[in-house]
């Protein structure tokens, strides 16, 4: 079967794209795991890249704070991003599209204008000097908008009379959020906690300058440049992205699978509308 010269550059141009992608990304896992990591074809596999980056105590000491920060931030963004569209979607009424621009204003600042800004308002009116609480309250701020969109695609469709009835049958508003809407809006929930998790573990600009010389992975990986690219730098982008591959194909299967949707409708729940 021949191809139409349209389907074919089409195809050809989403070939071309992929591997500009993606082969970059092949490249350093190669480098990782191979002897040579200047030019690792073919490969001769080696381990002693991974055990150098593991017995390296500054990277154990930036993981840990990038832990830190990644998790803390995601949590707390997460639970105001689900509060905020709760009542934004409930009780905002005509004002909703005012508090919705207020709250994705974020998305439009520079990541180097909020980390600077954030440094300042964090010392001069709360007394926080650059830490890590300072740092994670900057990183919320970034994080907030992503995840307030994403659980407000799960609650897009959600039916408030569900909350309703069971108010009217005497449960109080705590028991009918955590009985009756908590477990139907879960899914976007944890959606927002992956992907808000991902970008402060990965940020840079914000927790540069909260936190000055206290290292994060990002931070170190960009310090480590100074002295060029060393094999240590192939490990730790390895991993990094095997840790978000293996974040994004939980996401996927789950939602092949229907346990969870993430605002996502499935083929047979499309077919049947």
């Amino acid at each position: 079967m021949r191809l139409k010269p349209g389907k074919a550059a089409l195809l050809g141009t989403v070939a071309v794209s992929y591997l500009f992608l993606y082969l970059p990304v092949v490249h350093i896992g190669l480098a990782s795991f191979a002897r040579n990591s200047n030019f690792p074809y073919p490969p001769k596999w080696s381990l002693d890249t991974m055990a150098r980056l593991f017995s390296n105590s500054l990277y154990q000491t930036a993981l840990a704070n990038s832990l830190v920060i990644g998790i803390c931030s995601a949590l707390l963004a997460t639970a105001l991003a689900g509060l905020a569209t709760i009542g934004l979607m409930r009780h905002a009424g005509r004002r909703a599209p005012l508090y919705l621009a207020l709250f994705i204003a974020p998305l439009f600042v520079a990541e180097v204008l909020l980390g600077i800004s954030s440094l300042i308002f964090n010392g001069l009116f709360l007394g926080l000097r650059g830490n890590m609480v300072s740092a994670v309250l900057a990183n919320v701020v970034h994080c907030f908008s992503y995840a307030l969109l994403i659980i407000a695609t799960q609650l897009y469709r959600y039916d408030w009379r569900l909350d309703d009835a069971a108010m009217v049958f005497g449960a109080s508003p705590a028991r009918t959020f955590f009985e009756v809407t908590l477990p139907l809006i879960w899914p976007g929930l944890l959606g927002a906690f992956i992907v808000a998790f991902i970008m402060a573990f990965n940020n840079l600009e914000i927790s540069f300058y909260l936190l000055g010389a206290t290292p994060t992975l990002p931070s170190a990986a960009w310090g480590a440049l100074r002295y060029g690219v060393k094999p240590e730098l192939y490990a730790l982008a390895t991993c990094v992205n095997l840790v978000v591959l293996l974040l994004l194909s939980l996401m996927f299967v789950l939602m092949r699978t229907g346990l969870v949707t993430f605002g996502h409708r499935p083929e047979r729940e499309r077919s049947a509308v």
